[in-house]
């Protein structure tokens, strides 16, 4: 028995909550046993719940989903097992099939994806899967609910029985209906069909001609109806049959249920656990459409609940496209009470909702609409007064009412307590009611229980700042319209705005004026001073607002810069080391160029493989000085000394290669030369072929050839110069 009372319940709307959670159940059985959620009483019982259902919101967004789970009630089926000499229909044996194979896929499922839903798993566990009844149902009972002729020898007999005669019956029928229409007795329709029975039309005149038993006749009665009597013989051998078709099929049904018996158990196991799963899966996809979470249950005492909505709220204003305003609320050691005020149609009453049903909803296993780093604690009691409560039936006014649920609040609150109160200290003498409240408030603090308090009394509000860990909070208001902004703002008292409230709603100045008049000067002032502070503090706190959006704007934008700087950088690193890699390469192509030219000059190998070796020594000594070696010990040494071996052997390769590579690019050049040279011997220069002087870079064109000499014209001038002095640049053909 949950430790909430049923009057909490009541008045945080608990009711309406598990109404729309219902909605989501696919069995009447689940719908039921939604409507009867009540609070855990241990966390110890709560936290499998709420994992599960966390598990089962978890399968929405991947890719295992869980199995379809619908069933159907077998309670009146049980109820029957449990009777004596008592049977079931052959479709209360295919509820019970595909309940159970559903279990069975359910159980497959959870053991093969037991990482991805531990706990759901963990449930299961509980659950015995009975092949063999699954398994005896099969063998009587039909997909189409019937029971099978592989039931018993007797009754696949029969049933062979039972064609055979319905066949005599229609070859008889058949047989005597030809031989009257023959005859001329018929009517045109011919035959007719009374109670599953094929009958003769005859007409009236010629009913004694035929013979037979008259089972009917038209309205008018010019047809009569007539069984023939052959047909009649096969008719009574056909219900003999029927009877011991319907006998042997009572003889089965109850063989095959004094064998299900033993599994009645089983079978009151599977229905509770398909129940479960459907409550489960309704408090998931509710989860799902409101965007619950679960928030973190601590061992610590405290409350942090982070952009909480109340649901009821949530899901009305979503219906309307209307936006709903999120709460952020903490309770601990250091801020144990909080004491909200401000001006009526402010927000007071739903925040404190808010808190106090979401609180009930995560203790009755439902995940609530919060931040998903939110927090909380498993509190033994919620205590509740909200509304005026008034009984007539008892006599009870508002203030006695409320003094009863306060003596009843000072009996049960402790540590482990958490309080709601709306409208504290209403219903009697401001001061004396105010005086009273006071006395409460100090008490609860005292017990060490949490709560939060809405009021208007300006006492409590004094008292709210002079305790040590209880905080004054109001609901924002806009300063210039006077309309709600629905935010909770704790660290400051609210103001009623009364007068301004007033004004606004078009009461004369001078009415008003008149009320300022007969209330205490003082009192005007404060409510004037905490008016002006609450006016003050909003702007302060849109400046806060204002300024935290720039500065994280511009913590963006550096974060943004600076990653653009670092990359800018590293592009160019990466071109200086491509640049200093580039100019590395063409140096040694330079240098090994020149000393290729030098060899083709001097001819001179020993000369060549020197000045290489020279070379390599040169960039290894540069190589070292930039990276020098690190201290070695012997072992490093001694493996120094062997790659240098291994790099001089490698040099003396190169070396060997390279003076292959010359000597192969020698003999190239030596028969390119003389290709050229034979090309030339070959060649007749004719007029206007584009020639160059060997040695020289101007072209010009053949103007005239005498016999070895040629001119070239070259644009401005002529000049003449002997065939073998001329090397082809471009052909006239």
């Amino acid at each position: 028995m949950s430790k909430i009372s049923e009057k909490t319940l009541i008045d945080l709307e608990l009711a309406t909550v598990l109404k729309l959670v219902s909605e989501f159940c696919i069995s009447d059985l689940g719908k039921t046993e939604t409507l009867k959620i009540t609070p855990f009483e241990t966390l110890q019982k709560l936290q499998p719940e709420l994992q599960q259902v966390n598990e089962y919101l978890s399968s929405f967004i991947n890719d295992n989903k869980i199995p379809n789970h619908y069933f159907d009630d077998t309670q009146k089926e049980i109820h029957l097992l449990n009777i004596e000499n008592s049977y079931l229909e052959p479709a209360s044996f295919l509820k019970i099939r595909n309940n159970v194979n559903t279990i069975s896929e359910l159980l497959k499922f959870f053991k093969k994806f037991k990482i991805y839903y531990p706990t759901l798993f963990n449930s299961s566990l509980e659950i015995e899967y009975q092949k063999q009844l699954v398994l005896n149902i099969d063998n009587k009972i039909t997909s189409y609910g019937e029971v099978s002729e592989k039931a018993s020898a007797v009754l696949k007999q029969i049933r062979n029985d039972i064609n055979s005669v319905r066949s005599k019956i229609g070859g008889s029928f058949t047989k005597a209906l030809s031989k009257y229409s023959s005859a001329g007795y018929l009517d045109e329709i011919r035959e007719s069909v009374i109670d599953n029975q094929r009958v003769l039309a005859v007409t009236a005149m010629h009913r004694r001609k035929i013979k037979g038993s008259l089972v009917g006749s038209s309205k008018t009665g010019s047809i009569v109806y007539i069984a023939p009597e052959a047909t009649l013989q096969f008719s009574r051998e056909l219900q003999n049959l029927m009877y011991e078709e319907h006998q042997e099929i009572i003889r089965i049904l109850k063989e095959l249920t004094n064998s299900l018996r033993e599994y009645t158990p089983n079978l009151i196991a599977y229905q509770n656990y398909l129940t479960k799963l459907d409550v489960i899966a309704s408090k998931a996809k509710y989860a799902h459409k409101i965007n619950g979470h679960l928030p973190k249950i601590t061992q610590e005492k405290k409350v942090y609940f982070k952009n909480a909505y109340h649901p009821i709220l949530l899901v009305e204003n979503n219906k309307q496209q209307l936006k709903t305003i999120p709460q952020t609320l903490t309770l601990n050691k250091q801020q144990q009470i909080i004491v909200i005020s401000g001006p009526n149609a402010g927000g007071k009453s739903i925040a404190l909702k808010t808190i106090g049903l979401l609180q009930v909803m995560l203790q009755s296993g439902l995940l609530i609409p919060v931040d998903e780093r939110s927090e909380t604690f498993f509190f033994e009691k919620v205590l509740t007064d909200i509304g005026d409560n008034q009984s007539i039936e008892n006599q009870l006014s508002t203030y006695s009412y409320r003094l009863k649920n306060m003596r009843n609040f000072l009996r049960k609150c402790n540590s482990n307590t958490l309080f709601l109160i709306d409208e504290f200290g209403t219903g009697s003498d401001p001061e004396l009611g105010g005086a009273l409240a006071e006395i409460f408030l100090e008490e609860f603090y005292t017990k060490g229980a949490f709560g939060i308090i809405t009021t208007h009394y300006a006492n409590l509000k004094v008292l709210a700042s002079e305790l040590e860990n209880v905080s004054n909070a109001n609901m924002r208001f806009d300063e210039k319209t006077l309309e709600p902004l629905y935010q909770l703002f704790i660290g400051q008292a609210g103001s009623s705005f009364t007068f301004e409230v007033a004004q606004k709603n078009g009461i004369p100045f001078s009415l008003i004026n008149k009320a300022k008049k007969r209330v205490d000067g003082e009192k005007v002032r404060l409510d004037k001073t905490i008016s002006k502070l609450q006016i003050e503090r909003n702007k302060l706190q849109k400046n806060s607002e204002t300024l935290a959006k720039e500065k994280s704007r511009a913590l963006k934008k550096t974060d943004s810069l600076n990653e653009k700087q670092q990359k800018i950088q590293e592009k160019l690193e990466s071109f200086q080391e491509l640049y200093d890699s580039n100019q590395k390469m063409l140096s040694y192509g330079r240098k090994t160029n020149e000393l290729l030219n030098k060899y083709f000059q001097t001819n001179n190998k020993k000369q060549l493989t020197s000045d290489f070796i020279n070379w390599v020594l040169v960039e290894k000594t540069k190589h070292l000085k930039k990276n020098p070696p690190k201290p070695t010990t012997k072992v490093q040494k001694k493996q120094l000394k062997i790659k240098k071996q291994q790099v001089e052997k490698k040099l003396k390769t190169i070396e060997t290669e390279v003076l292959v590579e010359v000597v192969k690019v020698r003999e190239i050049k030596k028969i390119e030369a003389k290709k050229i040279a034979k090309q030339k011997a070959d060649y007749t220069f004719e007029i206007k072929d584009k020639v160059r002087i060997i040695g020289s870079n101007s072209c010009g064109t053949i103007d005239k050839i005498e016999k070895k000499n040629v001119f070239i014209n070259y644009g401005n001038f002529t000049t003449k110069t002997t065939l073998n002095k001329l090397e082809l640049v471009e052909s006239a053909k």
